[in-house]
């Protein structure tokens, strides 16, 4: 008999679970076709929701149950399943792999295996199975942005004094944010005294990074006037360029300057040949100035 199946036997008898080994995947959402989204939702968004569709496969074998994607649930919970059987999945958790698709398919997975209104148990490693490319009907995401956390419940459940205090709490962290249209996976957003604009490109990390350097060398990094380009930090295999704005400013107002960078952006993009000396310094410059995420 193999060593392995030894331990496995004697953790049988002893009640142990085998211990499961975690695994890193830097591009959970590569596949996804609103991949740059999925990011965004995830690292960017305090409070959005968008809904998602399961594969013929799960359908058949748990019905069509609504499921809603979310920025994140109550006490940061992975999964949620309502009284009348809606499944929330949460994208911000405390407990994660190193599989970002792996853990919110498992999640997802527990909640359709969990009668509606029971708690959900998910494990924080979840091993090896089916990813969300695997689970769900790939599309873009219907991203709808919420100034509350109300869209969590049941109407009838928000009648609740306790399940109000908690939506309280929960609302009190929420930061005014709004989704551009001047460029995919581009977020406004306003936080304590500061405004940015926040945009998670979809491009590989070195041809985005290449294309940032020429606008800089170029000076054309900002948005305009009394802005400044802050950095930017890695997410998920994507960069995410970060710009300080004017907090007088709405958000709307910014529709324009976005649309003009994306327009510079896509045309260095599409320069070839190797950065020339003034890139290469701007490049070196851009990776100094890399943001932590929060």
């Amino acid at each position: 008999m193999s060593k392995r199946r030894k331990n496995q036997r004697a953790a049988a008898a002893t009640g142990k679970r085998e211990r499961v080994r975690d695994v890193f995947v830097p591009r959970p959402f590569e596949g996804l076709v609103d991949e740059p989204e999925w990011i965004a939702l995830r690292e960017l968004v305090p409070a959005a929701s968008a809904p998602l569709r399961l594969a013929p496969a799960l359908v058949e074998e748990h019905g069509d149950r609504p499921v809603t994607l979310a920025t994140v649930l109550p006490m940061a919970a992975p999964a949620m399943s309502r009284d009348d059987g809606h499944i929330f999945i949460g994208l911000q958790r405390h407990l994660q792999s190193g599989d970002v698709s792996r853990d919110l398919a498992e999640s997802l997975l527990c909640a359709l295996r969990t009668a509606p209104g029971a708690q959900v148990a998910v494990p924080p490693l979840p091993g090896p199975g089916p990813r969300l490319q695997d689970i769900l009907v790939d599309g873009p995401l219907e991203i709808s942005l919420h100034e509350g956390f109300e869209f969590w419940l049941a109407p009838e459940a928000a009648e609740d004094p306790t399940v109000r205090a908690s939506l309280e709490r929960a609302n009190a962290a929420i930061y005014p944010t709004v989704r551009l249209t001047a460029a995919r996976a581009a977020y406004w957003c306003q936080v304590t005294d500061k405004a940015h604009v926040r945009w998670v490109l979809p491009e590989a990390e070195e041809a985005a990074l290449d294309a940032l350097a020429r606008l800089g060398a170029a000076g054309s990094l900002t948005l305009g006037d009394q802005t400044r380009f802050a950095g930017m930090f890695r997410a998920h295999g994507r960069l995410v360029p970060v710009w300080d704005l004017p907090e007088a400013i709405p958000a709307g107002d910014w529709e324009q300057p976005v649309a003009d960078f994306a327009k510079r952006y896509a045309d260095a993009l599409a320069e070839t040949g190797p950065l020339d000396a003034d890139a290469r310094r701007s490049r070196q410059g851009l990776l100094g100035r890399q943001l932590t995420l929060r």
